[in-house]
């Protein structure tokens, strides 16, 4: 298990009085460590989404969603695991399609990832291929498909039966060879539905499967786009993606190893273990990094006086804030809000544990910039703190 892994190689790093640990083996055992740490927060994750479900307490936001958007999302995630096998990857659509339809692109973004991933997962030779194609007189009547094909190990008709049971893979071999928590089918089919839509799977041992999602088209008089365009726009999105990839990466030789040098940022986080975990991200980046244990000492430390009631300091001490928002004394939304009423335009970014519906947004109306959730991305960290200041010099 991930949990048995993590400890077990920690103690390995701790306890090396009966040998030496060559840069080799270090190197190995953290990247286990991260590996499984990674394993343990998906299923962590997989956990809170199925109890949701369960409970009746998940909910779907409907908006206008652009399908070939999400895709190239999807995509652009996938392609890294797919290349790491040498298998392909493809996307195609079958005839026009709606540019929008009606639905909730996280959700929509969650199935396509686990149908994709799960596809990769279990295609050693051959490739996965998603197909979306759009019916008006389908099965929910206008219907939206998408189809996720692979040459994978397949499944017998008895394993196909235990498929969308929670907990359990179609043959527990499965778990052994490729890991997952058997989750992702259940919580995706649960996901479909609350969509107003279906998941249905086909299936022959030895030589792969498919999984195809149809999500009801409520507003079909859209403009349709032809599978050419469908096609530009998922090549788009991946140019964009590799020119933003590009500049980035010039971006950083022209910075060398320290992309934020000379920003001053404040890290508001009560937690002693993520203080120094996030202080060490930031500094090797190239900041200073001032700490301050609750909102009433960040609050404190931009006023004149630490007075809670202001007036800010001017100039601005800081040119980030990092802000937790559950903390003792003074929560990170109290504080931020208590700092933008005072006039404060310094950026701050919200770090918190939850990734739930409509977290984001109550962050960004108690007046954050931007939102990274825990375990805090060093690159994702950077970036955003560099996008933070950059917004705020162009503004």
């Amino acid at each position: 298990t991930p949990m048995t892994a993590i400890l077990g190689y920690t103690e390995l790093l701790t306890d090396a009085s009966d040998r030496v640990i060559t840069p080799q083996d270090r190197a190995q055992y953290v990247d286990t460590i991260r590996r499984n740490g990674e394993h343990l927060l998906t299923i962590i994750n997989d956990i809170l989404d199925l109890s949701k479900i369960r409970a009746g307490k998940m909910t779907v936001e409907i908006i206008p969603v652009d399908v070939a958007r999400v895709v190239h999302d999807v995509i652009a995630l996938m392609s890294v695991r797919a290349a790491a096998k040498d298998i392909a990857l493809n996307v195609s659509c079958a005839g026009p399609i709606p540019s929008t339809f009606d639905c909730d692109p996280v959700r929509l973004r969650q199935i396509l990832m686990n149908l994709v991933g799960n596809a990769v997962k279990f295609t050693e030779v051959g490739g996965v291929e998603l197909v979306v194609s759009f019916d008006r007189e389908g099965s929910l009547g206008p219907t939206m498909t998408i189809a996720v094909s692979d040459t994978g190990v397949g499944m017998t008709a008895d394993q196909m039966k235990k498929l969308f049971a929670a907990f359990q893979q179609a043959d527990t071999s499965m778990t052994r060879r490729f890991g997952g928590t058997g989750l992702g089918l259940m919580i995706s089919i649960r996901l479909a539905k609350l969509l107003g839509g279906d998941l249905m799977a086909e299936s022959e041992f030895g030589k792969g499967s498919v999984f195809t999602l149809a999500l009801p088209v409520a507003n079909s008089d859209v403009r349709m786009i032809s599978p050419a365009d469908f096609s530009g726009l998922v090549v788009e999105g991946e140019a964009a993606k590799e020119s933003t990839a590009s500049a980035s990466a010039s971006a950083k030789e022209d910075v060398g190893d320290k992309p934020l040098e000379g920003l001053r940022v404040l890290l508001v986080e009560d937690g002693p273990d993520n203080q120094r975990l996030i202080a060490f991200h930031i500094r090797k980046a190239g900041a200073s990094v001032t700490l301050a244990d609750n909102g009433g000492i960040a609050v404190e430390s931009m006023t004149v006086g630490s007075n809670l009631t202001g007036p800010l300091l001017d100039p601005a001490p800081f040119d980030v804030i990092l802000m937790d928002m559950q903390m003792p004394v003074m929560d990170g939304y109290d504080a931020t809000r208590r700092l933008r009423s005072l006039g404060c335009r310094t950026p701050i970014i919200a770090l918190t544990a939850h990734a739930m519906e409509g977290d984001r947004e109550k962050c960004i109306d108690a007046g954050c910039d931007d939102y990274q959730t825990k375990p805090i991305d060093r690159k994702r960290l950077v970036k955003a703190c560099l996008l933070a200041v950059t917004a705020v010099h162009d503004a």
